[in-house]
């Protein structure tokens, strides 16, 4: 990879995209070659927000490697507030291999990424989601066999998660329809990013508020939390103006029939999606989950590992 860090799936180019997936096949199928791959380096994981997957799977994912993991609370580094970001960078780079953020504002990341001569990881921020949405990719070809020319339909808040898929659909060629209620849409500087890269992969990027002309020919649909963490104060004004926007039965039944269901977690189930959706057998969630671990491990292998076993 010629990036340093991960901030943005919009930074990468299609070849380290694939990169990342390519290899992400090859260490999940065979995780013993990859043992020592990161002996000796350690990864400070900085959260802001609290999380399963994400600490779980990088947690998991170094210890796999060889490699070891630091978990620091925001009690604990409290950036911008006890200690600047440029101290903080400044510090962890000093001891550590590469940093993984997980924060609130999607400037802090930028701003460890430019004070910290190390690997930078955006763990999820307001803004942007790549690891989950690599993760994701990565589970749609395993499963449907290519990426190209599919139609993978977000139905709900325009949020970071819609909007690194935005973001990666249009690197690998996959068309992508964002469906949500008026106002909620994605935010238009991340949509003509997309669709600036989808005019080199000759895919389309849509949004629209009418979710049955959104499902047509769906071969993936996807959704997320109503109220992401942070959103709490909204949650109620946001359930009433989402409701029509729930992923149900009936609902699938407009994507195609081999359509496939997808969703980051953790799921509120009876709001954005019922249960007979999340535990069907067109069901994929817990893939994309577990999928987190190996994509996050190629992410690392790459950025601080001495080749990449391509």
């Amino acid at each position: 990879m010629k990036n340093t860090d991960l901030i943005s799936i919009h930074d990468l180019e299609i070849d380290e995209i694939l990169e990342i997936l390519n290899l992400a096949e090859i260490m999940k199928a065979n995780p013993d070659r990859y043992t020592d791959a990161l002996a000796g380096k350690t990864l400070a994981m900085i959260f802001e927000k609290p999380s399963l997957r994400t600490r779980v799977t990088f947690e998991v994912g170094m210890t796999q490697m060889g490699g070891h993991a630091i978990y620091l609370a925001s009690s604990d580094a409290q950036i911008g507030k006890r200690e600047s970001i440029p101290d903080v960078a400044r510090n962890l780079e000093r001891w550590t291999d590469a940093i993984m953020a997980r924060t609130f504002s999607h400037q802090t990341i930028v701003d460890l990424a430019a004070y910290a001569g190390i690997p930078v990881i955006n763990g999820l921020s307001d803004l942007f989601h790549p690891c989950q949405a690599l993760a994701d990719f990565f589970t749609i070809r395993d499963i449907k066999g290519d990426l190209k020319g599919l139609k993978v339909v977000f139905v709900g808040d325009g949020n970071n998660v819609a909007h690194s898929l935005m973001h990666c659909a249009a690197k690998v060629g996959a068309n992508i329809t964002i469906v949500t209620p008026p106002g909620y849409e994605p935010r238009e500087e991340v949509a003509r990013e997309a669709r600036e890269d989808a005019k080199k992969t000759g895919v389309e990027i849509h949004v629209t508020n009418d979710i049955r002309e959104g499902l047509k020919k769906a071969d993936v649909v996807y959704t997320d939390v109503w109220a992401s963490m942070g959103q709490e104060a909204e949650r109620e004004e946001r359930i009433r103006k989402f409701r029509d926007y729930q992923v149900n039965s009936t609902v699938m039944d407009m994507a195609s029939k081999s359509a496939i269901f997808m969703h980051c977690l953790p799921a509120h189930r009876g709001e954005e999606v019922t249960d007979d959706v999340a535990d069907a057998q067109y069901s994929v969630i817990f893939q994309q989950a577990e999928n987190r671990l190996h994509v996050q491990k190629a992410i690392m292998n790459l950025l601080m590992g001495e080749e990449s076993f391509i």
